[in-house]
């Protein structure tokens, strides 16, 4: 097979993504580390740019034509995206849906974007696609990674050895395609979380992208020398953006094997820039705490100690000997220790769980975007404002309108939602992004957003209240696991909350409390006794209007697939209200105060 990259791609000014894959194809580093059978496995950007070109002549040969959209529906793998980048090069649109869809879900993917192909993951996946392809006309093939013995989708290692040789023998078809894409030309349809309705398909350019991937690496100061770990869906932005960043700086990517085993392979990886949403922040800190919890007088009594003096200036004595004895093991107990800079992201993290892991030493900036503006709308540079979601990112403008209303514009600016120019037009002031959420922006420019348009309550009194504050006071409580504040139009707040089951559960263990469902230990007077005392002290902190009167722990956990959360597990406020409608009445019946 020919060790070249597609002729004509530029190596100094790439026009699309997968130039910048052309770019690295001889580089002698590692691009790839995946764990398969018990052992890490390193893949060269050799071999990733020649699987994907490679990929991409297959993908012509299955009559994949310019502007056709094949959809990628798997877990997070290096394979992922060789298939990503070979759509590309064969001049298509990658769309990738989330593993979480339900069949339904799935085909109103494949349906609205109107896509040619699919690749599969597993017999999980598979099912899903046999359940709907008959409705699916437009949907000429299927390749399944792991086909266990599937005779209606071409297998992945059986294609890739077919691929090879036909590009090896023939790689100006994907030359030729490569050239002729402009930064113009649509690279990606990223279809939303869709908190409000269906999805949408989100258009992103190669221009958005290739401007995003630079704007990312130059305010994280992205290098060769740096690790990630990949474990954030990759038909979601955030993850995306960090594959394209890829890209550009070199760096390495590493994929966890699966979310249960998370934690164990940031203990193994030890990446350098480490991306997590609020969520996986707020479980690091629990299992920190609980851990210190369970453990003997002198280390809860030096843990303290130390919280205290990383907490204070950060020179000094203190600091210093807190930094030897409890902190620094800490971070690498928890596999953080190479950590340079980490970001919080996609949804509003509690201040209490960012000043925890900023005193413990890592550089944990808030960022904030959406997909409509390639994920990148501003982060904390330089200096850090508590409060505040940072300064704009390279080549990005925000403004505030007159309702308060954050509008953004740089050019990662999406080019329209598929098949909706109603919805694309309501999304844009002018040639500004409406995003949806309300802020202000402080006299140095750091952005403060304190909710979304269309969540903040007005109570019966007449007081705005923003839930997001509240709802993030609540979860940084290591036993609870989400919340949902209520009160528009009410005479006072009240909050559905969903436990934190394993570490409830942990703590019902050891108080020799039984139970044998969740629902049952939902019901349970002590479990409810706990989460009373942890309302109240939410409560102590909160202006009088704020406080919560009254609240309900929801008798199961929130699911994507009973329309309860997105596929990123942001709660679906209005699904929640209605499905509840009669429990949150009765938090609202004459008893004044304690809990439901």
């Amino acid at each position: 097979m020919t060790e070249a990259p597609p002729h004509g791609v530029s190596v100094t000014e790439a026009r699309c993504l997968p130039a910048l894959l052309a770019q690295r194809e001889h580089d002698p580093g590692i691009a790839h580390r995946v764990k398969r059978l018990g052992l890490w496995q390193r893949i060269p950007w050799s071999a990733y740019a020649r699987s994907v070109w490679a990929l991409a002549r297959q993908l012509i040969a299955l009559g994949v034509e310019p502007g056709d959209r094949v959809a990628i529906l798997s877990e997070n793998r290096p394979e992922w995206l060789v298939a990503d980048l070979a759509i590309q090069s064969a001049g298509g649109i990658s769309v990738g849906i989330y593993t979480t869809n339900s069949a339904a879900g799935v085909r109103y993917v494949l349906a609205h974007s109107g896509a040619v192909g699919v690749i599969l993951e597993n017999a999980e996946q598979l099912e899903k696609w046999r359940e709907v392809r008959a409705s699916l006309p437009a949907l000429r093939f299927a390749i399944a990674l792991e086909p266990e013995g599937a005779t209606d989708a071409l297998a992945w290692d059986a294609l890739m050895r077919e691929a090879e040789a036909l590009y090896a023998r023939d790689p100006e078809p994907v030359a030729a395609r490569v050239r002729a894409l402009t930064p113009h030309d649509t690279a990606l349809l990223m279809y939303t979380s869709g908190t409000t309705g269906n999805p949408k398909g989100v258009q992103l350019s190669h221009g958005n992208l290739l401007w995003s991937s630079a704007s990312l690496t130059q305010a994280l100061g992205y290098t060769a020398r740096d690790e990630a770990l990949s474990y954030l869906p990759l038909s979601h932005i955030v993850e995306r953006n960090g594959a394209y960043a890829q890209l550009r700086a070199g760096f390495v990517i590493s994929f966890v094997e699966s979310l249960e085993t998370f934690a164990q392979n940031l203990q193994e990886v030890r990446p350098t820039v480490l991306f997590a949403v609020p969520r996986v922040w707020e479980k690091l800190h629990a299992r920190v705490e609980l851990h210190m919890r369970e453990n003997h007088t002198l280390k809860r009594a030096l843990y303290s100690w130390a919280l205290r003096a990383a907490h204070g200036p950060r020179r000094g004595a203190q600091r210093t000997l807190a930094d030897l004895t409890v902190i620094h093991w800490l971070r690498l107990r928890l596999g953080l220790d190479r950590v340079r800079v980490a970001i919080s992201g996609a949804a509003p993290i509690s201040p209490s769980i960012l000043l925890y892991f900023r005193a413990l030493g890592l550089d944990l900036r808030e960022g904030y975007g959406m997909t409509e503006n390639s994920g990148l709308a501003t982060i904390h540079q330089g200096e850090f404002r508590m409060g505040t979601v940072g300064t704009p990112f390279p080549g990005v403008e925000v403004r505030v309108a007159e309702d308060g209303e954050i509008l953004t514009r740089s050019p990662g600016t999406f080019q329209g939602y598929w098949n909706d120019p109603e919805a694309t037009a309501e999304a844009m002031a002018g040639d500004w992004l409406r995003t949806g959420d309300v802020g202000e922006l402080d006299d140095a420019g750091h952005l403060r957003i304190t909710d979304r348009k269309k969540d903040i309550l007005i109570t019966a009194g007449g007081k705005n209240i923003a839930p997001q504050k509240l709802e993030n006071l609540l979860k940084a409580s290591p036993f609870i696991g989400d919340a949902v504040v209520i009160g528009d139009g009410r005479k006072y707040l009240v909050a559905l909350l969903v436990l934190d089951e394993d570490n409830v559960g942990r703590w019902a263990t050891d108080k020799g409390v039984s139970y044998t469902t969740y629902t049952d230990l939902t019901r349970h007077p002590e479990v409810v006794k706990l989460i009373e005392g942890e309302v109240a002290a939410v409560n102590k902190g909160l202006a009088r209007v704020e406080t919560l009167k009254r609240f309900a722990i929801l008798p199961k956990r929130l699911h994507f697939e009973d329309g309860e959360v997105t596929a990123t597990m942001k709660v679906k406020r209005r699904a929640i209200a209605e499905r509840y409608r009669d429990l949150i009445e009765s938090l609202y019946e004459d008893a004044v105060g304690g809990r439901a």
